[in-house]
């Protein structure tokens, strides 16, 4: 029987006493996880959600920042070269940069979290983020290597940071969260994506502004000198610059959160430790304070005596070759894939929403940029911000895999009527299907694809998993950003104008609506994960439909070949 711990009042329970008697570690690991699943609501769960959420309003700002940056980067540095356009290949390189490092960060740290822990991982990727932020808004190009060199070289860095803040946000928000609302509290997280895309938007609003007078100087992107050029380039510093700011107020909190208490049960198989995590965890303690001579002895003691497997990569192979394991894996990174393919491919058009909606060019660089600014405003408003918040409202009632199917289906269909009716529809109607698309997106896969790998695989593989289903949707990111990107100008004149210079985008848009089949496909792969615990969910809970009793079976065998052993040797 452990000892029991002093402290403890009317205000603040001490959990620990609860389970002191208990001297199975498993029974204890069992009502210490329960104590988290069933708690209220309350001020620990909001903190969770801001301290993570912060950190995904700063990667989605600067992911989708560099859609006003490029332009401006036009202006500063292309104004004699190319009339003041960045040119398509610098373009595209620029923000494939930025999705081929989050790729390596969503595999390298969600591989990591799970062999060196969360805690240990969590705020070591906002670091890379705030340096790589500001190192490259102070980026200047000399002789030897031109500013689209300087800028790749950060953004993949940067990225390798914004990728490893998915698993680790996802994960340590569910493993965290009470059963009943963790995926509200997930989707709050993911939600900030939607805030973080306005206020990129809003501060490019309010340096052009501030530069009004200069900008108003050229009449044309190409005229941009003097002033004009000064102006641009301090304003593209500025918007990057932004950017570490939100970054650095939560640095402190993610680096005193504690560690999870399920990661430290289930893979570093500290009883004690976690434990005390978990009452630190409700009182907004940076971490248990266990008695560390009882500790060691409980490591000792009761590590061994865990039925949760240890992970190895014996262990993983053979966990997910079984087909109800694999197929899991599958419908995530799958779904996660075909979505982004059509997510980001439909960013690369915004110019056409732009025109139709009459915020594309102006009279001066002034009019151009502010068009630009408020123009992505209102179309992040009108569609992307209210289905990322219908989603955390509903998530948790309606289900994850319903609002998913139900996303994917209604894409499938409007991709279906963009593509093969394109040319005859009329600008409002362009508009009009286009933010159903962006609504449908959030209110949908590109929210329930963040949160299902969050809480599907077992503690020992989460944020791996989690990792590779969100890399896989990446690297469909740079699929559409460097097939769909050139495709769409094929056959394009030189002097052409307006959708002439799009000729391909009809049947973008109908490879787009293929890429939503499939992802309704994959969806089916895929467990409904509401209202579950994620021990449940993991198939640990004996009588649950997900039970996997060759696992229990297994660790069983153990149990009674060491205790026949013991036996044999006391009786010789």
């Amino acid at each position: 029987m452990a000892a029991k711990t002093s402290g403890g009042n009317a205000a603040f329970h001490n959990f620990h006493n609860d389970f002191a008697h208990i001297v199975d570690p498993n029974e204890r690991r069992r009502l210490a996880l329960k104590e988290i699943d069933k708690a209220p609501f309350g001020w620990y769960h909001v903190r969770a959600v801001v301290v993570a959420g912060v950190g995904f309003f700063t990667d989605a700002y600067d992911i989708f920042a560099i859609n006003l940056v490029t332009q401006m980067l036009g202006l500063a540095f292309w104004q004699k070269s190319n009339k003041g356009k960045i040119p398509n290949n610098s373009d595209t390189a620029i923000k494939v940069a930025t999705s081929g490092g989050t790729v390596i960060g969503q595999v390298g740290f969600g591989w990591l979290a799970d062999i060196v822990g969360r805690k240990r991982m969590y705020g070591l990727e906002l670091m890379i983020i705030i340096f790589a932020t500001l190192a490259q808004s102070l980026s200047s190009p000399s002789p030897s290597i031109s500013i689209v060199g300087l800028v790749i070289f950060w953004r993949v860095i940067m990225g390798i940071g914004i990728g490893g803040d998915y698993p680790l946000s996802a994960i340590i928000t569910s493993e965290f969260a009470t059963t009943k609302w963790r995926g509200a509290m997930m989707g709050a997280v993911f939600a900030m994506q939607g805030i973080g895309q306005f206020a990129a938007a809003m501060i490019a609003l309010i340096v052009t502004a501030g530069f009004k007078n200069s900008l108003k100087s050229a009449s044309t992107a190409a005229k941009c000198g003097g002033v004009c050029n000064l102006a641009v380039d301090k304003m593209w510093r500025v918007v990057i610059g932004f950017g570490a700011v939100p970054g650095c107020i939560a640095l402190y909190f993610r680096l005193t959160i504690p560690e999870t208490p399920r990661y430290t049960f289930d893979v570093a198989r500290d009883v004690e430790k976690a434990g005390s995590d978990v009452n630190a965890y409700m009182h907004g303690v940076a971490e248990g304070r266990p008695d560390e001579v009882r500790r060691v002895q409980a490591l000792q003691e009761t590590s061994a005596s865990l039925e949760i497997p240890k992970a190895s990569w014996a262990d993983f192979w053979a966990h997910y070759k079984q087909w109800k394991n694999g197929k899991v894996l599958l419908g995530t990174a799958g779904s996660w894939f075909f979505l982004d393919v059509a997510f980001y491919g439909l960013g690369l058009n915004n110019s056409i929403i732009l025109q139709a909606i009459g915020y594309a060019g102006g009279k001066n660089v002034y009019e151009i940029l502010y068009n630009t600014a408020v123009g992505n405003l209102i179309i992040v408003c009108a569609g992307a911000i209210p289905g990322y918040w219908v989603t955390v409202a509903t998530c948790d009632t309606v289900g994850r895999k319903p609002i998913q199917l139900m996303g994917f289906i209604l894409l499938t269909i409007l991709f279906i009527i963009i593509g093969f009716a394109y040319h005859k529809l009329s600008s409002h109607a362009l508009l009009a299907l286009y933010v159903l698309c962006q609504f449908f997106f959030n209110f949908g896969p590109n929210a329930t694809t963040f949160i299902v790998p969050g809480e599907c695989f077992p503690t020992r593989y989460r944020s791996t998993s989690h990792g590779i289903s969100a890399g896989s949707g990446k690297i469909g990111a740079i699929v559409a950003q460097v097939v769909f990107g050139p495709l769409k100008v094929k056959g394009a004149k030189k002097d052409c104008v307006g959708n002439a210079c799009n000729p391909w985008i009809n049947h973008i848009m109908q490879i787009f609506a293929l890429f939503m089949f499939c992802g309704i496909l994959t969806t089916l792969l895929i467990p409904e994960t509401a209202r579950k615990t994620l021990e449940e969910l993991a198939g640990e809970v004996p009588g649950t439909a997900n039970y996997d009793p060759v696992t229990a079976g297994a660790r069983q065998t153990e149990k009674a070949e060491s205790s026949d052993g013991a036996v044999d040797e006391a009786k010789s």
